[in-house]
């Protein structure tokens, strides 16, 4: 199956949603090839980016869910 690389970038306004969060990291974790998280402290939220290699609907599917966290973005760039 074809894979694409892509950058998930995540706003975390909740941090009660930051285990769920890291679950589904976790789970989709043989697809990521990278991540980085940076506190903002003065706005009281976390930035995150996950650099992923994996076929477009697994990327697709973790966003989604994802974006469904309560307090918590997220939007994906893909490779041209």
């Amino acid at each position: 199956m074809e894979t694409r690389i892509a950058l998930i970038g995540i706003i975390v306004e909740q941090t009660e949603s930051v285990e769920q969060l890291n679950r589904l990291l976790h789970e989709y974790g043989s697809y990521i090839i990278g991540r980085m998280g940076i506190p903002y402290r003065e706005r009281e939220l976390n930035i995150i980016s996950v650099a992923m290699d994996a076929p477009q609907d697994i990327i697709n599917a973790l966003s989604g869910k994802i974006g469904r966290l309560p307090g918590i973005s997220a939007k994906t760039i893909y490779q041209k």
